[in-house]
């Protein structure tokens, strides 16, 4: 796909992806997440993210939730461990007015005391809503072992008791030591000249002061293996299995990905989907993930089922894992994989709002964005013995942690 990039003197670079469409979609990504907060202000990176809303040097909360709104645009934001995103979707017209409220709400909320308070009451909600759901629950608490110790095992939204501790200068504080100019992207997918872009783009954003990257992060160790299990107030069992895994520059990182589609991905064919769910009807949902990150990656799978059924789940999928060690996948086999993971891809791209979220990241994150057939031909360089060794490095039962949350009685 054909893009640009422009790189203004304080580093914060404009991408600009064109689109014959009438619809278009835009983004601002700051590469810093809760992973860059210190230990007693967990939950500081999403508490800002829900702030910027609040209010600005000009504008209060309705004004900056109409501005867009009101002419029938969408915007919304998320926070990971990694990075900080705004997005909105909007028709041709209104640009200017969406790269100005990005820029008024990430560089001028003034965060009063009061929309702090107000904004902490939503995020203990926030925080027990998601208690009460365990299958939301049970991935950060997994987290939390794989990355024992680590800022990457901390839950995005925080404590009850980090949240409540958050003061108006932890907020600057962060910003100033996290939001780095030439960690900044914001990316425009839609029917305008590369001109237009930059025009808008120097007019609200060369004003801010350069703040370039410092090295800060620290890459987890491994973590001991754990098998845990809980009792909880809950009607069905929950379970992960997982470890540490590829970061987004490891070779691969690919292969990996294109094992955990043939596992437990996308879709009703993958292997434990058909075996355990269809085959034996244990399992409503059984799922693998992988998620890179820039110096580490995570490796999860996760079912919910009846307690009883825990353990023949279990061994079912152990039994899978071996297999798949045991007796390397044949090129006709490994071919269809990819196949379908290429078809998945291909899909994806009419997804605009999640294309432009995912190429600004990749600018941040390798400095280059590639185009589907540079994706496609690295997908296609995966060998046989590429996913063997992944596999049998991945799916070691010696290296992987395991938790359950089990009804109580």
């Amino acid at each position: 796909m054909e893009y640009n990039v422009h790189t203004l003197p304080n580093g914060i670079r404009l991408l600009h992806v064109p689109s014959a469409s009438a619809i278009s979609h835009a983004c601002i990504i700051v590469n810093s997440g809760s992973r860059d907060e210190q230990d007693e202000k967990a939950g500081l990176a999403h508490f800002i993210e829900h702030l910027i809303f609040k209010r600005t040097e000009k504008r209060n909360t309705n004004q900056i939730l109409n501005r867009l709104e009101s002419v029938g645009a969408d915007l919304n934001a998320y926070t990971t461990k990694e990075y900080t995103c705004i997005h909105a979707s909007f028709l041709n017209p209104y640009l200017d007015r969406t790269l100005e409220l990005f820029h008024d709400i990430v560089f001028h909320s003034t965060f009063p005391e009061e929309e702090m308070e107000k904004e902490k009451s939503v995020i203990l909600d926030e925080i027990t809503s998601y208690l009460d759901q365990p299958e939301e629950a049970i991935y950060d608490d997994f987290e939390d072992l794989v990355f024992a110790g680590h800022p990457l095992g901390r839950n995005i939204l925080g404590s009850a008791e980090s949240v409540n501790n958050i003061q108006k200068k932890d907020i600057h504080d962060f910003i100033r030591e996290n939001y780095h100019t030439d960690k900044i992207v914001i990316a425009v997918l839609g029917n305008y000249s590369l001109n237009k872009i930059v025009k808008i783009g120097d007019k609200y954003y060369s004003e801010i002061p350069e703040n370039l990257h410092k090295n800060s992060r620290i890459a987890p160790e491994k973590a001991a293996v754990v098998n845990h299990s809980f009792q909880k107030p809950i009607m069905q069992a929950h379970a992960m299995l997982g470890a540490q895994a590829y970061s987004l520059h490891h070779p691969y990182k690919t292969g990996l990905l294109l094992l955990n589609n043939l596992l437990g991905g996308t879709g009703m064919s993958s292997i434990l989907n058909l075996q355990i769910r269809e085959k034996h009807g244990i399992a409503y949902t059984i799922e693998t993930g992988y998620s890179p990150l820039s110096d580490t990656g995570i490796f999860t799978l996760y079912f919910g089922t009846d307690q009883e059924k825990v353990d023949k789940a279990l061994s079912l999928i152990f039994k899978e894992f071996k297999k798949i060690k045991d007796r390397p996948l044949t090129e006709v086999q490994l071919q269809k994989s990819k196949n379908k993971f290429i078809g998945q891809i291909a899909l994806g791209e009419e997804n605009r709002i999640g294309l432009i979220i995912s190429m600004a990241k990749s600018l941040i994150d390798y400095n280059k964005i590639d185009d589907l057939q540079t994706v496609f031909n690295k997908i296609q360089t995966v060998t046989t013995t590429d996913m063997a060794n992944i596999a049998n490095e991945i799916l070691d039962e010696s290296n992987l942690t395991s938790l359950i949350f089990y009804p109580l009685g």
